[in-house]
């Protein structure tokens, strides 16, 4: 059995050298690259690490957006039993001087226009950009390591509540991601993923690049999301498969312009996290003619623990059944919402902890239990649904109250594209309710009027006493919302 991620591809161009591996769609055009040129890429890249003092155990920090070299990189560290550091390029200085400090990263590899952003806070270590690379990568590298159990990559956290901190990624994790999502998507040979979200993230390189590694299958990377290009990837590109979440599905929808050739693609499902309005999955698939598969996963369980069935228990408004060989519980009074946590076993089914972080990893996990933080309700097949993260539950006049919930009922309105809610203190109620609200385009809303929409939907004490009309939402790079940007800015008013 393969031990590393890059056996898994050394594996396949072993057996079928020249079948394709990447598909990158950049914006100087596309061009394709087969499992043995990936082979060859990763070794010369190995060859140069290792000459710049790259071993087994040594971490790499890797920040840049999708390219292929960051793949030449994964691969490379995966080869030398080195740890790779993938972070968002969008790090500030600060940001970088924590994730370098924090992993112990003893080089980072930098894509050259983010390079003084790296520099600045890179004290003695070697900053290589990627045209540097790509000039001084070859040589002969050391034999590929043996190292199932060992690390293969620290995944650093979207830190909203407390420092971003490092989670701890093996070969086996990726191996074990690889072959239940492989299994329960039934990915082959012939599959293709359409990644279109960040490499550095957990969705993509978990559900999107470890099983097509498994099946021996292939991966159409685009440089960036569009969501006035995503329709032409999606035909285009010919996968069979994609990834997605809510956010970018509404963006799909609402900016590029819908033809009757947009069901003219291979795709045979998409899969997508976070809440849809039925409406906006009902348009999704009538146009694209995929079927949406909800799933549920953090960076910390590795393995999604609950996704859809491809069967007639497939709900939209679901996160799906348990995966087969992880234990779900909810933690909470009996029929309500309770805090989902998942046991599997510390590297392999999930994480084994937070790199460097022993008091933060014994607080992640009661008694083997992995705490997810988030609440959810189960009904009576085991089927879950999200009801939302525990910091996004708000107190309002002793009653708990889901922000998702009046998400959901807002996003039901017509002229609604996507809305936001929190909470911030309020001296008689516990918390005031805040809705942020994007309209579709060319609908009109008046801020009075989505309240009284509320109202006729919600229990008195779910309905905002605010709702602001925005033209956007502040995103992470991966679409999620940044609630605490939203929370500061009602704050500081």
């Amino acid at each position: 059995m393969s031990s590393t991620v890059y056996d898994l591809l050394a594996g396949t161009a072993a057996d079928r050298p020249d079948a394709p591996f990447l598909v990158f769609a950049g914006d100087d055009g596309t061009g394709t690259v087969s499992y043995a040129e990936q082979v060859r890429r990763a070794d010369e890249t190995a060859g140069l690490l290792a000459a710049l003092g790259v071993g087994p155990g040594a971490r790499v920090h890797l920040m840049t957006p999708n390219r292929p070299e960051f793949l030449d990189v994964w691969f490379a560290c995966a080869r030398l039993g080195a740890v790779v550091v993938p972070v968002n390029p969008l790090s500030t200085a600060d940001e970088v001087a924590h994730q370098l400090t924090d992993s112990r990263a003893v080089l980072s590899v930098v894509d050259d226009t983010l390079r003084a952003t790296v520099a600045a806070a890179a004290g003695e270590r070697t900053v290589l950009g990627l045209e540097e690379l790509v000039a001084r990568r070859g040589g002969t590298p050391p034999p590929p390591v043996v190292a199932d159990a060992e690390l293969a990559a620290i995944m650093f956290t979207s830190g909203t509540t407390s420092a971003p901190k490092g989670v701890q990624v093996t070969h086996a994790n990726y191996r074990r991601v690889g072959e239940l999502v492989a299994d329960h998507l039934r990915v082959t040979a012939d599959d293709r993923w359409l990644i279109t979200l960040p490499l550095f993230h957990g969705n993509a390189q978990y559900y999107c690049l470890a099983s097509a590694l498994v099946a021996g299958g292939s991966v159409a990377v685009a440089a960036r999301f569009s969501a006035t290009g995503w329709p032409a990837q999606a035909r285009d590109l010919r996968p069979t498969l994609a990834s997605l979440f809510a956010a970018p599905i509404r963006m799909v929808l609402a900016r590029s312009t819908p033809s009757p050739s947009d069901a003219d693609n291979a795709l045979r499902l998409v899969l997508f996290a976070q809440n849809l309005a039925p409406a906006q999955a009902q348009e999704f698939e009538t146009r694209f003619g995929a079927p949406l598969i909800q799933l549920y996963g953090m960076t910390e369980t590795v393995v999604p623990p609950f996704m859809n069935p491809l069967d007639d228990r497939r709900r939209w408004d679901s996160i799906g059944l348990p995966l087969p060989g992880i234990e779900v519980r909810v933690v909470g009074e009996e029929g309500e919402p309770g805090e989902l946590q998942v046991r599997g076993r510390p590297g392999i089914d999930v994480t084994s902890g937070y790199d460097g972080r022993p008091e933060a990893t014994a607080a992640l996990f009661d008694d083997g239990w992995l705490r997810t933080g988030d609440q959810v309700r189960l009904d009576d097949i085991g089927r879950a649904f999200f009801v939302d993260r525990a910091k996004d539950m708000m107190k309002r006049a002793g009653e708990n109250v889901a922000a998702s919930e009046v998400e959901q009922v807002l996003a039901a309105h017509p002229a609604v594209l996507e809305a936001a809610v929190h909470g911030v203190p309020d001296p008689v109620y516990d918390e005031a309710i805040v809705a942020h609200v994007v309209l579709a385009p060319g609908a009109h809303a008046e801020p009075d009027e989505l309240i009284a929409w509320c109202a006729e939907r919600l229990s008195k004490f779910k309905v905002p006493e605010t709702v602001v009309l925005r033209e956007e939402l502040p995103r992470s790079t991966i679409g999620k919302i940044l609630k605490n940007a939203l929370r500061d800015e009602v704050l500081a008013r």
